[in-house]
């Protein structure tokens, strides 16, 4: 684990913390790219973890590409045409494919810019908390780019198809209240009560049995690409191992005792 990448867990969450102020947490980095996929790769290995916080550290959530390695044609920028192509398959669009295919639920909270690849970061999570103090901008072709890492397909599902045209087009950023208001985020607080906000919702969320928050992730990830009978299908055999499992007979007890369930993931 770099240092470039902050990982905590307390109890059931994992929280992780683009840690590049000095770039503003620039995505462009192999050492932040390669980290951010290995912690993905053990957050889904570790059932102990039921959800998971993203953040950044300094005063940006993060800035996206590195303008010195556009300029430099360094980093992924560097190189003939295919060059570029295998740098973006090897790097950033690793990220994406890492993060959107994490297990457990994803948090972002955003602390402040997210442009670029750093908007379409926080469009990988699953819920998204704001500062006061966040923008966010698909801002690739005010620097002569387009977004290489899916935000096309990912901005479009969480603001509608106009409202991803006009962040595209525009390149323009939004501010947090904004982003609220066109469903981007969920909820805008102050700066002081961002991570507090983050964390309640987590353990909100993580007090919940393990295998089974997973499937229900599962299940919204497949409804947006899939048949409605074909989630049925999946639907009835997740029920299936459900009604087997000992968390589910927990859930059910505890409810008729009115008291907390315990849960194993068993």
């Amino acid at each position: 684990m770099t240092d470039k990448l902050l990982c905590e867990q307390e109890g059931h969450v994992v929280t992780l913390t683009f840690n590049m102020p000095e770039t503003r947490n620039a995505l462009t980095d192999a050492d932040l790219c390669n980290a951010i996929v290995d912690a993905m790769h053990r957050i889904n290995r570790d059932q102990t973890v039921r959800c998971a916080i993203v953040t950044g550290a300094g005063t940006a959530f993060s800035s996206g590409g590195n303008l010195k390695h556009m300029k430099e044609k360094s980093s992924i920028f560097g190189g003939d045409a295919v060059d570029a192509k295998d740098g973006y398959r090897s790097g950033i669009q690793r990220v994406a494919k890492a993060m959107w295919e994490c297990e457990v639920p994803l948090i972002a909270a955003v602390n402040g810019p997210a442009y670029g690849a750093g908007c379409d970061t926080t469009c990988l999570c699953d819920i998204r908390i704001a500062s006061t103090r966040a923008t966010f901008a698909e801002n690739f072709v005010r620097v002569g780019l387009i977004s290489g890492d899916g935000g096309a397909w990912l901005l479009p599902r969480q603001v509608g198809l106009s409202r991803a045209a006009e962040m595209t087009f525009t390149a323009e950023p939004v501010d947090a209240e904004t982003a609220c208001s066109w469903g981007l985020v969920s909820k805008v607080v102050d700066p002081d009560e961002l991570l507090p906000e983050a964390q309640a919702l987590a353990a909100r969320i993580a007090r919940n049995p393990p295998r089974q928050l997973r499937m229900a992730k599962r299940l919204l990830r497949e409804g947006l690409n899939t048949r409605l009978d074909t989630v049925l299908e999946l639907a009835a055999a997740y029920q299936g191992a459900c009604h087997q499992t000992e968390d589910h007979a927990e859930a059910v007890v505890s409810l008729l005792e009115k008291r907390d369930a315990n849960f194993t993931g068993r």
